[in-house]
């Protein structure tokens, strides 16, 4: 068989890399004396590896997150002692399995959303996970328009492919009530189930600004702090930090 019909075998079971490093991988093979075992298991691996880096781009593409806020430029120092004991456990991912959520509090500045942002795209890099990342306002927007075109089924459905969905900046819009009937919908939706990783410089006491009515506030705040980890971004803003020359 040529290698040329072994590249077209190749393209046509969907193995691009295989296809694209065959010749490479049979020079090698020749000239280091390899068994056909050995070619075998290197183009597998090599198939696997590209296969594993193409998932992970997609991920990251298709989960919105930031690209300038990641761990690398996360300046671990400034954060509070207790988020920072905790950022090696939240980055084993396990809460995903548990479908725990994670709640950061803070006034603005405090670097929630760089937090989160980093956190979601370690998940992703480190682990595989499905991570979906935005503004809170904006996915209320999105859940309102499905319902209204009696498609907010089909976008919960969508929604629930993702392990984690960062709201960023919960409460920092006030809510009208039938936005306000949306958001619930899509938390109690994920009870249990899924993760939701929350930034909010609302405390839990003036989240009736959001949800309009004490019941409703109850029962939204209930779902999310059942299974949570909650963290508090207090001391100086990190901005008034940078733009002192603190970082």
């Amino acid at each position: 068989m040529s290698a040329d019909t072994l590249e077209m075998l190749f393209r046509e079971f969907r193995l691009p890399t295989m296809a694209s490093r065959f010749s490479e991988f049979i020079g090698n093979a020749e000239a280091q004396n390899w068994g056909y075992r050995k070619l075998l298991v290197q183009l597998c691996e090599a198939e696997a590896a590209d296969r594993r880096e193409r998932k992970l781009e997609r991920l990251i593409r298709e989960s919105g997150l930031p690209s300038g806020k990641t761990m690398g430029n996360l300046n671990e120092a400034q954060l509070p002692a207790k988020v920072r004991r905790q950022l090696p456990t939240l980055l084993e991912g396990a809460f995903l399995d548990r479908a725990e959520n994670v709640l950061i509090f803070g006034l603005p500045g405090r670097g929630k959303t760089h937090f989160l942002s980093a956190l979601g795209r370690e998940l992703v890099l480190r682990h595989g996970r499905t991570v979906y990342f935005t503004p809170t306002f904006k996915l209320v927007q999105q859940l309102l328009a499905a319902k209204r075109d009696l498609k907010l089924d089909a976008m919960l459905r969508k929604l629930d492919r993702y392990e984690a969905v960062i709201l960023d900046d919960l409460g920092y819009v006030q809510q009208s009530r039938e936005e306000m009937e949306v958001l619930f919908t899509f938390l109690a939706e994920r009870y249990e189930r899924r993760s939701v990783l929350v930034s909010s410089n609302l405390v839990f006491s003036k989240w009736d600004q959001i949800f309009k009515d004490p019941m409703t506030t109850m029962a939204a705040v209930d779902r999310l702090v059942h299974h949570a980890i909650i963290l508090e971004f207090d001391g100086d803003s990190m901005r008034v930090a940078r733009g002192k020359g603190g970082g």
